[in-house]
């Protein structure tokens, strides 16, 4: 069994920062692709960002330039550095661990409002 634990939501101005953290642990055999997906309410879930195991990343358009993420391979840990956040940004926030068929965080709420 493995276990995801995200941190770091909550509620920011448009224009500010925030930087999620998610810790995999148990049962993990094989670390390949580390990322982050959000869910904004009647949309559907979308990646937002990835990292394969040698540290590549890959961003969706929307956040590109604005978003940073990153891995700690030792710790198991991704993180996710979100600068000039806008509106639109809000959602909830899942960790993920290889792919749309691994596994998923509980989910953090992300909320980008004056």
């Amino acid at each position: 069994q493995v276990q995801l634990v995200e941190s770091g939501g909550g509620l920011v101005r448009p224009g500010g920062s925030l930087r999620l953290s998610c810790a995999a642990s148990g049962s993990i055999f094989s670390i390949n692709t580390m990322g982050w997906y959000r869910q904004a309410p009647g949309n559907q879930r979308e990646l937002v960002a990835d990292i394969n195991k040698g540290g590549r990343p890959n961003y969706a358009d929307s956040v590109k330039g604005r978003f940073t993420i990153s891995r700690d391979n030792a710790k198991n840990t991704v993180y996710l550095q979100m600068n000039s956040l806008k509106p639109e940004d809000t959602a909830v926030y899942y960790c993920n661990l290889n792919g749309w068929g691994g596994y998923w965080g509980q989910g953090t709420q992300v909320t980008v409002s004056s």
